[in-house]
C-alpha cells in the first residue's frame, strides 16, 4: 500500500486511526500543533509534580486492547494498568459515603450501609443493564453515514432497549428508591457533559461499564496511553510531526487533497483525517466556501456540553485515607446541574471531582507529597461569564470546599505548585469550541446519523475522529471513532480490517 494519509492532531482518535492504517502499510503522517502527543490526553509538570490534562478514568480497556491487537501490538507492552478498588468515593451533603467496588461482597456491604435494601436493586440493575449493553455496543461500532444505517439489524434489535426517550435519571429510578442512590448511578452523565435529568436513558450503560468492567489507572497517568500509542505508531512506520500546526485543509474539486501548515508549507495526501475539536476545526481550518452544512451559524446553534474549571495542585502532604477518585455532591445536585446546563451560571453550592492519584501511583509526586487534580463542572462559554474576573474567588471557594466537604485537611497551607484552567482557557489555549470540554451534546438529535459523520459529508477523502463525531466523547468511544474511520478508508481501497 503506497497511499498516503495525513492526520491533523495527535490525540487519542488520531493515534488510534494512525496505528491501524500504518499497520496496513499506509504512509501515515500526523501533524500536531503542540510539542507533545495526546491533545487533552497529554500531561504537564509543575515542579516535581506530574498531572494529566484531561481524562483520569480508564474504562473499557478491551476497546484499546483491540486497537493494539488489530495493529499487531499488545497494550501491556506499552503501559502498566492498575484496577482500582474502590473505584471511587461518593460523598453526599448529609455526610453519607458510598465506595463502589468491583468486588460484589464489598459492594453489598457499602450499599447496605449507604441505604439498606439497595443491593437487591443493584443486582437487578446489573442484570438488566448487561442486556442493554450487549445490544447497544454493536450499534456504536458501526458508522452512520446514511439514513439507511438506521435499519441495520444491530440497531433494530437494540431499539426496545435504548431508552432514548427516557431520561438517564428515569432509568435508574426503576432500580432504586433513594434519590442519592440514583445519583450514584447517574452522575456519570458528567462524562459527556450533560444532566442526568436530560441525558437520554441510553447512557445508563456508562455506569454499567464501570460496574461491569471496572476502572483502571495507568502508572504515570493516563497520558501514558497516548504516549504508548505514539510509540506503537512509530514502530509501525508512522510519522509524527510535533509543533506543526495545520493552518487549513486544502480542498479541490470537492475533495480533500492536503493541508497547509502555519509556515506556508503544503503537504498532499490521498486521505485527510481530522482529529481536532469538531466545531473548532470547522471554524478554523476548513475554509468557509467548503462548508455548506456545517456553517458558522449552524455550528453556533448546536447544543454543547458543559465546561470544567480545573485546579492542579502540588501539595506537600499525603492523603493516604482518601480514595484515588472522589466525587463530592452539592446539597441540591439537580439544582446545581440545572444551573450549569440550563441557567448557565455559577452555582453557590457546587459539586466537584478530585483525583488523589498519589495514593495509587508514587511516580506523580515526590515522596510524602500529593498531585491533586480538581474538576468542577461549570457552564460553557455561551454563559458569557468573565473568568478573569471570577476565577480567583471561585478558586478560593473550591479550596474551602476541598477542606470542609472533601476532607482534604490543611490543603490550602500546603500548596507549593498550582495551575488553574478556566473555560476561557480551554477555548483559547486548548482549541475547544466554547470551552465545551465534552464536545457536542449527546442528545437524541445529535447522536448516530445526526452527529458529524466519520466519513465527512461536506467533501470527499476527509474523515473525522474524536469526541465530535460518532460514537461520541470519552476515551473508549474516541478510540472507536479512530477505528471506524480507519476501516472506512481501508474499505475504499479494498483492504479487509
Amino acid at each position: 500500500m503506497n497511499k498516503k494519509v495525513i492526520i491533523v492532531g495527535a490525540g487519542p482518535g488520531g493515534l488510534s486511526a494512525g496505528m491501524l492504517l500504518a499497520s496496513k502499510g499506509y504512509n501515515v503522517h500526523i501533524y500536531e500543533k503542540k510539542n507533545e502527543v495526546g491533545g487533552r490526553n497529554s500531561f504537564f509538570r509543575l515542579g516535581n509534580y506530574t498531572f494529566d490534562i484531561g481524562p483520569t478514568f480508564f474504562m473499557m480497556k478491551d476497546v484499546l486492547e483491540a486497537v493494539f491487537e488489530k495493529s499487531g501490538k499488545k497494550l501491556e507492552d506499552f503501559v502498566e494498568s492498575v484496577r482500582l478498588d474502590p473505584m471511587y468515593r461518593l460523598k453526599f451533603a448529609d455526610g453519607r459515603e458510598l465506595y463502589p467496588s468491583p468486588d460484589k461482597a464489598k459492594m453489598k456491604e457499602t450499599m447496605e450501609k449507604f441505604f439498606p435494601g439497595s443491593f437487591d436493586g443493584y443486582l437487578k440493575y446489573l442484570e438488566k443493564e448487561k442486556i442493554k449493553y450487549d445490544k447497544l455496543i454493536p450499534c456504536l461500532s458501526i458508522p452512520y453515514g446514511k439514513l439507511s444505517d438506521f435499519f441495520s439489524m444491530h440497531l433494530i434489535k437494540a431499539l426496545p432497549y435504548l431508552d432514548a426517550h427516557t431520561s438517564l435519571y428515569g432509568v435508574l429510578s426503576r432500580y432504586f428508591d433513594d434519590p442519592d442512590t440514583r445519583i450514584a448511578f447517574t452522575f456519570q452523565a458528567k462524562y459527556i457533559g450533560m444532566s442526568p435529568w436530560t441525558a437520554p436513558g441510553t447512557f445508563s450503560i456508562i455506569s454499567f461499564i464501570e460496574h461491569g468492567g471496572g476502572i483502571y489507572h495507568i502508572t504515570g497517568g493516563l497520558n501514558k496511553l497516548s504516549h504508548g500509542m505514539a510509540e506503537a505508531f512509530k514502530q509501525l512506520g508512522g510519522n509524527i510531526h510535533l509543533s506543526s500546526p495545520v493552518k487549513k485543509l486544502i480542498v479541490e474539486n470537492g475533495k480533500a487533497t492536503g493541508v497547509e501548515l502555519d509556515g506556508g508549507k503544503t503537504d498532499m495526501a490521498d486521505y485527510i483525517v481530522v482529529n481536532e475539536d469538531f466545531a473548532y476545526a470547522m471554524t478554523e481550518i476548513v475554509p468557509k466556501e467548503n462548508r455548506k452544512k456545517w456553517t458558522d451559524e449552524n455550528l453556533a446553534s448546536k447544543g454543547y456540553s458543559c465546561s470544567t474549571f480545573m485546579l492542579y495542585l502540588g501539595v506537600k502532604k499525603e492523603y493516604k485515607d482518601i480514595a484515588h477518585h472522589s466525587i463530592i455532591f452539592a446539597k441540591d445536585y439537580k439544582k446545581n446541574v440545572d444551573e450549569i446546563t440550563e441557567e448557565m451560571k455559577l452555582s453557590d453550592d457546587f459539586s466537584f471531582y478530585v483525583q488523589n492519584a498519589s495514593v495509587t501511583d508514587k511516580t506523580l509526586a515526590p515522596e510524602g507529597k500529593s498531585a491533586i487534580y480538581v474538576l468542577v463542572p461549570v457552564p460553557n462559554n455561551k454563559s458569557g461569564i468573565d473568568w478573569e474576573k471570577e476565577k480567583s474567588a471561585f478558586r478560593n471557594r473550591i479550596l474551602e470546599a476541598l477542606e470542609i466537604r472533601g476532607g482534604y485537611e490543611g490543603i490550602r497551607q500546603n500548596i507549593e505548585e498550582e495551575k488553574i484552567v478556566t473555560p476561557a482557557d480551554w477555548e483559547n489555549e486548548h482549541s475547544v469550541y466554547l470551552g465545551a470540554t465534552f464536545n457536542l451534546a449527546h442528545n437524541v438529535g445529535q447522536m448516530l446519523y445526526f452527529r458529524p459523520h466519520n466519513e465527512f459529508e461536506e467533501f470527499k477523502s476527509c474523515y473525522l475522529v474524536g469526541g465530535g463525531t460518532h460514537p461520541g466523547s470519552g476515551l473508549p468511544t474516541i478510540y472507536e471513532s479512530g477505528r471506524i474511520s480507519a476501516e472506512l478508508i481501508m474499505k475504499k481501497d479494498g483492504i479487509k480490517p
